[in-house]
């Protein structure tokens, strides 16, 4: 049985196994099987490996995505360049530890699930988060001509600029709105990223990467001005999908 499955912390919110094991299902793959495995700390990841021989893929999610990199062995391009892994490769030989290797397939999923969405209006964006989900948002962006900000609590760069600093004009004037952070993620239905909501109109594509639930209460106040909303679930099946073809390359 080759076995697959999701690090990160928490695992309440996640998609990941129901997807896969509905694929196995599906598409009648007897002999693979996907688990999730909350770690409390990146440190345990090594172990984990160690003590499940049949494991050959991961997912990751926050907040590791960024973490993991020191214990890994190799680095696809992508990963490399925006360094953040969402997917990794166990590599088993035999009297050797396993070799790891770390990609990351959220450039594509998200890519692909925002592309058929994208107007000409939508020439400018703002990214809520510098988390791990963040970077791949960013690298798309640069690829499709997109002017960016970051937007953080606690800002780094010039590139980052703090909630506070954006008024009604500020989210007026950015028609591409991306949200990278877990706030409205289950359970906390009631969260939303701080920002003026008044500034968001029918111009606007809002896109939240949270997908449980369906609606977070960023898209609904978004649509209720009239905004295009998308959430992560398109994204989720493009980057799962595109993780199953590295690990059965």
């Amino acid at each position: 049985m080759r076995q697959f499955g999701l690090i990160g912390n928490p695992l309440s919110h996640s998609f990941s196994k129901q997807y896969f094991s509905a694929k196995f299902s599906k598409e009648g793959i007897p002999d693979a099987a996907y688990e999730l495995y909350p770690l409390n700390d990146i440190t345990e990841l090594l172990p984990l490996i160690e003590n499940n021989q049949q494991l050959i893929g991961l997912n990751v999610t926050i907040p590791y995505k960024e973490a993991v990199i020191p214990f890994l062995d190799e680095l696809d391009s992508s990963a490399a360049e925006i360094q953040a892994v969402n997917t990794i490769v166990i590599e088993r030989r035999t009297n050797m530890k396993p070799r790891l290797i770390g990609y990351n397939t959220d450039i594509i999923g998200f890519q692909e699930s925002l592309k058929p969405f994208l107007a000409i209006q939508h020439d400018r964006a703002l990214i809520f988060g510098t988390g791990g989900s963040s970077k791949a948002v960013a690298y798309v962006l640069k690829k499709l001509h997109i002017p960016f900000h970051f937007v953080s609590r606690t800002p780094s760069s010039e590139k980052e600029i703090t909630y506070t600093d954006l008024d009604t004009k500020g989210i007026n004037i950015h028609p591409l709105l991306i949200n990278c952070t877990p706030m409205g993620m289950s359970p906390n239905l009631d969260s939303m990223v701080p920002i003026s909501i008044d500034g968001i109109g029918s111009n606007h594509l809002v896109y939240d990467l949270v997908y449980n639930p369906e609606e977070s209460r960023l898209l609904r106040e978004a649509k209720q001005r009239g905004a295009l909303t998308l959430n992560g679930l398109s994204m989720l099946r493009l980057q799962a999908e595109a993780a199953w073809k590295i690990w059965n390359a």
